[in-house]
């Protein structure tokens, strides 16, 4: 049974169908389609919240288009900056020593960076992957 996430808004109980998102820096708020996982700093809405929503005097509301014909897939940018940045963290990094180490001596003591990617499940099973 797949569960759904319910609205943010006091005493609705409609399944939220848009994720909203404030950016403060710049005095707007973002209203885009249901993000993947919530998140403890954006707003999940349901279909008649997202449409009623009005932003605060001077700020604006960005829409962002909510594809009814099921999840798209990652664009040929998205793919092209994942291979970058995969290509990036796996590009050997110098090693630094000690204080005192001559350029070009072996460094002692030290680890490499890690990098992180966060591996997401099927749209809609709320399924992660650790």
């Amino acid at each position: 049974m797949r569960s759904t996430r319910r609205c943010s808004r006091s005493g609705c109980a409609a399944d939220a169908v848009a994720t909203l998102t404030y950016v403060y820096s710049d005095s707007t708020a973002v209203l885009g389609p249901l993000a993947t996982y919530a998140e403890p700093h954006s707003y999940d809405l349901c279909g008649a919240h997202a449409e009623r929503l009005t932003a605060p005097r001077g700020w604006e509301v960005v829409r962002l288009a909510v594809d009814d014909h099921g999840p798209v897939g990652p664009s040929q940018d998205d793919l092209l900056a994942l291979v970058d940045a995969v290509r990036e963290a796996a590009r050997p990094r110098p090693q630094h020593g000690p204080v005192g180490d001559a350029p070009g001596a072996p460094a002692t003591g030290t680890q490499g960076r890690r990098g992180h990617l966060r591996v997401l499940g099927p749209a809609g099973t709320g399924h992660r992957e650790p």
